[in-house]
């Protein structure tokens, strides 16, 4: 066991040059953002050549929206009520997958703009619009008050809490006339949206599956090892809202190998897994970087505790 708040993942990683080849699984407890910074570090394993001592990956999901956990099977939430042994018995017994991680790129705009383009990347998904917006207000607070996000259930209040809010500021207004949307090359004619979303997975916003919405129409299921990603749009942070709770289905603008987005004039939240900023005008593109080793538990898939409260 290896305290990530003590070892950073690569070194702790280490470990599995000591143990045979192509045989070590790797337990990851935290939220989504935990288990990307350890599978950097297993990328970094890839280009010291240690490929074949790579670890396949599990998740106990300890994070506030876990969605990456709640697509590979692993829940979308751990309170203590699986015990420690059976936890590492579904370990062991789980099917090794592998998941696309994508490249994201933000190239801001201007001739004579010197700073390298910020380089991200992404095993979830991107945004541009409310649920960024919500995410930054979200993280802004929590850095100033951190004692108060220290409960799930009272995360996702707060998260509800900033998405009414929004619905009176509409600060997202006209997207489609801000920015401009190629799917493989072809420009995307855009109804009036307030955010675009940018899915490598299942799940969204804590337990929703965005991509099939109400499920009420015949759409090809997201997969995350396909190569492809979705994309989707939303109207405001009450569409989102609705679309969590199975009211509404997002407005779906494709699927694609790479994206490319170009926010032409006014600033705007951005998000990649969770990490928001505020963005000028800028050029990004998703492309796909490289496969991660995951492990897929066949147990049961859940909606979050908010989510089965109030169904």
């Amino acid at each position: 066991v290896f305290d990530l708040s003590k070892i950073t993942p690569a070194k702790a990683l280490q470990l599995c040059t000591l143990l045979p080849c192509n045989a070590v699984r790797v337990l990851v407890c935290g939220g989504d953002g935990t288990v990307g910074w350890v599978l950097d570090a297993i990328d970094e394993m890839k280009i010291k050549g240690q490929e074949r001592y790579i670890p396949q990956v599990a998740i106990l999901p300890l994070g506030t929206g876990n969605d990456l956990s709640n697509t590979l099977g692993w829940g979308a939430g751990y309170a203590g009520e699986v015990p420690v042994e059976q936890i590492l018995r579904n370990v062991m017994e789980a099917d090794g997958i592998e998941l696309d991680r994508w490249k994201v790129q933000v190239t801001n705009k201007g001739y004579y703009n010197l700073r390298k383009p910020k380089v991200f990347t992404m095993n979830n998904y991107f945004s541009i619009g409310p649920d960024a917006l919500m995410a930054l207000n979200f993280h802004a607070h929590r850095e100033k008050t951190p004692s108060l996000f220290s409960s799930r259930i009272i995360n996702k209040a707060v998260y509800f809490f900033y998405g009414t809010k929004d619905c009176l500021v509409q600060e997202c207004k006209d997207l489609n006339k801000k920015v401009e949307l190629e799917l493989d090359g072809e420009r995307i004619k855009l109804p009036n949206l307030e955010g675009i979303i940018v899915l490598n997975i299942g799940y969204w916003g804590g337990g929703c599956r965005l991509w099939e919405g109400m499920g009420d129409e015949p759409y090809p299921l997201a997969r995350h090892d396909d190569g492809l990603l979705e994309v989707v749009g939303v109207h405001g942070s009450f569409h989102c809202a609705q679309i969590q709770v199975k009211l509404a289905n997002p407005v779906r603008l494709g699927q694609a190998h790479t994206v490319r987005l170009i926010l032409k004039s006014s600033k705007m939240p951005m998000q990649v897994d969770g990490e928001p900023w505020a963005q000028g005008p800028c050029t990004v593109t998703i492309t796909h970087k490289t496969h991660a080793l995951m492990l897929y538990h066949s147990g049961e898939q859940t909606d979050d505790d908010a989510s089965s409260l109030s169904e």
